[in-house]
């Protein structure tokens, strides 16, 4: 059985694929393998991740992004592969029936069975950072240690993957305007990255 123990250092396979999925829209199929190549990951990309991989390699993909396409093209494909990331999360992730009651729920109440999942399943996502969440008004959400800004430095917060994908699913689940925004971020000197869910 899988555990987060055993996971340790270890993100799911998303955090590469769906960038696979967005980046020749932006640089072409052609741009796409060279970016992957650089990042020494061609081999993701030739043959997609169906397990865990390598925290590593999530976040030499992300800071080859930034390196190559700029600060802001690089947020555009973060922020499109963290869509397209809790996309498939409703699809095959979250069950059905837990959507449509979550979907009925007054919004509070749903954002706090949603986070209670969230931290469930966090060790897919935050590999060996540690992830915690409050509910309230806004909602926080905590990831310290984060894998994906370990050596990165920014002026400005850079967990757009992460933002997305929170985002899309508390606008599904949650309340339709739900907004995200990242208030600390340790690629800026913070102590951890800290996101606040408002609707």
């Amino acid at each position: 059985m899988s555990t987060a123990a055993s996971h340790a250092g270890r993100i799911g396979p998303n955090a590469i694929t769906r960038v696979a999925e967005v980046l020749p829209q932006r640089v072409g199929e052609a741009g796409t393998r060279a970016l992957f190549e650089r990042a020494g990951l061609l081999h993701h990309l030739l043959s997609p991740p169906q397990d865990m991989v390598d925290e590593a390699d999530v976040r030499r993909l992300h800071g080859r992004l930034r390196e190559d396409l700029g600060t802001d093209a690089a947020q555009a494909v973060a922020l499109a592969a963290g869509r397209r990331t809790a996309e498939y999360l409703l699809a095959h992730r979250i069950p059905r029936p837990v959507q449509a009651l979550l979907k009925i729920l007054p919004a509070p109440l749903a954002a706090r069975a949603l986070l209670t999942a969230i931290r469930r399943n966090a060790w897919t996502f935050v590999g060996s950072g540690q992830f915690t969440a409050e509910a309230g008004s806004p909602v926080r959400l905590h990831i310290r240690h984060n894998p994906l800004c370990r050596d990165l430095q920014a002026t400005r917060p850079a967990c757009h993957f992460y933002a997305a994908t929170f985002e899309r699913l508390f606008v599904v689940l949650v309340h339709p305007d739900s907004q995200v925004q990242e208030v600390a971020c340790e690629a800026c000197g913070d102590g951890e990255c800290r996101f606040e869910i408002r609707w």
